[in-house]
C-alpha cells in the first residue's frame, strides 16, 4: 500500500477532521464538569427518541433485514465486487475479520451478563413468569439482539460500499459519497459535509458506549489478579494500553488487522472451550438448541413488539424500549464504520457470497459466544448456585457479578486473565479496523493503492478514547448509555436508507446497460 503522505496535509478534510473533534471535545467537556445536567438533557433526548420514535427503530431493522435477503437471492446477487480472479482474503481470514473486527469486547461482556437483566424482566410483558419462561427468555433475547437484524445494519452497506470501492472506484471513501447517485453534486457541498459529520460523532459515540460498559470489567481483572486496588485511573490506563495496541496495528495496515483478527480468534476458542468443558456441557448445549429454535419460533413477534400498553398506563413493562430498540440503535451507531471496513475486505466476491458469508461467520460467532458463556451463567442462576439476576437488581456492578460468575470455573485466576487478554485482543481487532475507516473519511482523495496518512491514522486512535474517558468519570448508567447510542443512530439510519436508495439506484442502472 501507498500512503498519501506524499502530498501531506494538502490531502486532509479538515472539516470531516476537526468540527467532529469539536464536537467530541464539547461533549467531553460537558460529561466531565456538568454531570448532573447532562444525565438530566440524555434522559429528555431518551423520552423522544426512545418514547416518540421507537417505532422507527423496530422497521428499519426489519426493512434492512429483507432488503439484504432479497438482494442476495436476486438477479443482482451474481455481480461481483471488482474484477480479480478470486477474492483478496481466503474465507476463514475473511470470516475472522468479520467476526473480530466488527464485535470488540462487548461480545464477551454481554455474553457473560445479558442473559441475567432479562431474568427478572418481562419480555411481551409477562408477569410472575415461571422458572421455565425466565430460563427460556434469557437464553433467547440474547441470540435475537446480537441476531440476523442487527447483523443486515452491517452487511446490506458493506455490500454498497465494496460496490463503490471496487465497481464504480470511487476515490472519495465517505458516506455523503455514497449517495452521490441521489443528490449528485450535492455531495461536495454542506449537504454532504454535514452527513459525513453525522456519520463520524454517531461511530465515535458507539465506540464510546462499548468501552465504558466493557473496560470496567477489564479493570476490575487487573485489579483482582494483581492485588491493586480498582479506580478509574486504572480503568484509564486501560484505555490508553487498548489505544496503544490498535494504533500499532492500524499503523501496520491490513496485513497487521488480519493478523490480529486470527489472534483473537484463537484466543476466544480457547475461552469457549474452557467454558463449555468445565461447565454444564449438556445444560449448554440443549439450551443453546432450545434457544435458537425458540427464536425462529418468535422471531417475527420480537421484531415487532413495541409493549404499546406501557402507555396506557396500565401496566407493561418497557423491555422492547430498554432493550431491543438499544441494540438496533447500539448496530447503527457502529455501521458507520465496520460496513465500510468489511465491504474493503470483501473485493472479488459476488454480492450474494458477501451477504450469504457475512451472515454466516457473524452469526456463527455470536451465538456461540452467547450460548457458551451466557448459559454457563444461567445454569447457576436455574439451581441457585447463585442469584446474578438478583445482584444487578440491587445495584451490584455488572463487572462483580460477571467475576462472580466466572468463581466456579477450575484455574478461575487463570481463566480471568486469558478473558482479559482476550477482551484487549477484541478491543485492538475492532478498533484499528474502525481508525482505518475513519482516518480514510478525512482524505479528499483516496485511491485504491493507498492508505491515509500515518499522521492520521495515529490522530483518530487518540480521538476515539476522549469520550469513553468522560463517561468514565462521570460514572454513567446503563440507561445514559443506552441513549447516547439511540440519539446518535436516528440520523445514521436516515442516512443508511439513502445510501441503499443509491446503491440499488446504480446496481439497476448497470443491468440496463449490460441488457443493452
Amino acid at each position: 500500500m501507498v500512503s498519501d503522505s506524499r502530498r501531506g496535509f494538502k490531502n486532509v478534510d479538515w472539516v470531516l477532521t476537526l468540527v467532529p473533534l469539536g464536537i467530541i471535545l464539547s461533549l467531553f467537556l460537558v460529561f466531565m464538569f456538568f454531570p448532573s445536567a447532562s444525565k438530566e438533557v440524555v434522559q429528555f433526548l431518551r423520552d423522544i427518541f426512545v418514547g416518540e420514535l421507537g417505532f422507527f427503530y423496530m422497521i428499519f431493522g426489519l426493512g434492512m433485514l429483507g432488503l439484504s435477503i432479497w438482494l442476495a437471492f436476486s438477479p443482482y446477487g451474481d455481480m461481483k465486487l471488482g474484477n480479480i480472479e478470486k477474492p483478496r482474503f481466503n474465507s476463514f481470514a475473511w470470516g475472522a475479520m468479520i467476526f473480530t473486527s466488527t464485535m470488540a469486547a462487548d461480545i464477551l461482556y454481554w455474553s457473560l451478563i445479558e442473559w441475567a437483566y432479562y431474568f427478572n424482566s418481562m419480555p411481551f410483558g409477562i408477569e410472575d413468569m415461571s422458572l421455565v419462561e425466565k430460563q427460556a427468555y434469557s437464553s433467547t433475547y440474547p441470540l435475537f439482539h446480537w441476531g440476523p437484524i442487527p447483523w443486515s445494519f452491517y452487511i446490506l452497506p458493506a455490500v454498497a460500499y465494496g460496490y463503490m470501492f471496487f465497481v464504480k472506484r470511487r476515490n472519495r471513501q465517505t458516506l455523503s459519497e455514497a449517495c452521490r447517485s441521489t443528490i449528485g453534486d450535492k455531495a461536495d457541498s454542506l449537504l454532504g459535509k454535514t452527513i459525513d459529520v453525522f456519520a463520524i460523532v454517531g461511530v465515535l459515540s458507539g465506540i464510546a458506549t462499548t468501552f465504558s460498559l466493557a473496560t470496567p470489567l477489564l479493570s476490575l481483572i487487573i485489579s483482582s489478579s494483581l492485588g491493586i486496588a480498582d479506580s478509574t485511573k486504572l480503568t484509564i490506563w486501560i484505555l490508553i494500553f487498548i489505544a496503544l495496541v490498535y494504533t500499532i496495528a492500524v499503523l501496520i495496515g491490513l496485513k497487521g488487522i488480519s493478523s490480529l483478527a486470527n489472534i483473537s480468534v484463537v484466543m476466544f476458542s480457547i475461552l469457549l472451550i474452557v467454558f463449555l468443558f468445565s461447565g454444564p456441557t449438556i445444560y449448554i448445549i440443549e439450551s443453546g438448541i432450545s434457544s435458537m429454535g425458540r427464536m425462529i419460533d418468535e422471531f417475527f413477534s420480537m421484531a415487532t413488539w413495541m409493549d404499546p400498553l406501557r402507555l396506557s398506563g396500565e401496566g407493561g413493562s418497557g423491555f422492547p424500549q430498554d432493550w431491543t430498540i438499544f441494540y438496533w440503535a447500539y448496530w447503527i451507531s457502529w455501521s458507520v464504520a465496520t460496513p465500510f471496513f468489511i465491504g474493503k475486505i470483501s473485493e472479488g466476491r459476488t454480492i450474494k457470497n458477501t451477504i450469504l458469508g457475512g451472515y454466516f461467520y457473524g452469526l456463527s460467532g455470536t451465538f456461540t459466544s452467547f450460548i457458551v458463556f451466557g448459559n454457563y451463567g444461567l445454569f447457576q442462576q436455574v439451581t441457585g448456585k447463585m442469584d446474578a439476576a438478583n445482584m444487578l437488581s440491587q445495584g451490584v456492578a455488572p463487572s462483580r457479578v460477571i467475576l462472580k460468575i466466572m468463581e466456579p470455573l477450575p484455574m478461575n485466576k487463570f481463566v480471568m486473565i486469558l478473558l482479559a487478554f482476550t477482551m484487549v485482543a477484541f478491543y485492538a481487532s475492532t478498533f484499528d479496523a474502525i481508525t482505518l475507516v475513519i482516518s480514510e473519511y478525512s482524505i479528499k482523495e483516496l485511491k485504491k493503492e493507498e492508505e491515509s496518512s500515518r499522521y492520521i491514522r495515529m490522530f483518530w486512535s487518540a480521538v476515539l478514547i476522549i469520550l469513553p474517558i468522560a463517561l468514565i468519570f462521570n460514572e454513567s448508567t446503563l440507561s445514559m448509555l443506552q441513549t447516547l447510542s439511540i440519539i446518535a443512530a436516528f440520523p445514521v439510519a436516515l442516512i443508511t436508507i439513502l445510501i441503499i436508495y443509491s446503491f440499488l439506484k446504480d446496481i439497476r442502472g448497470e443491468k440496463k446497460m449490460d441488457r443493452i
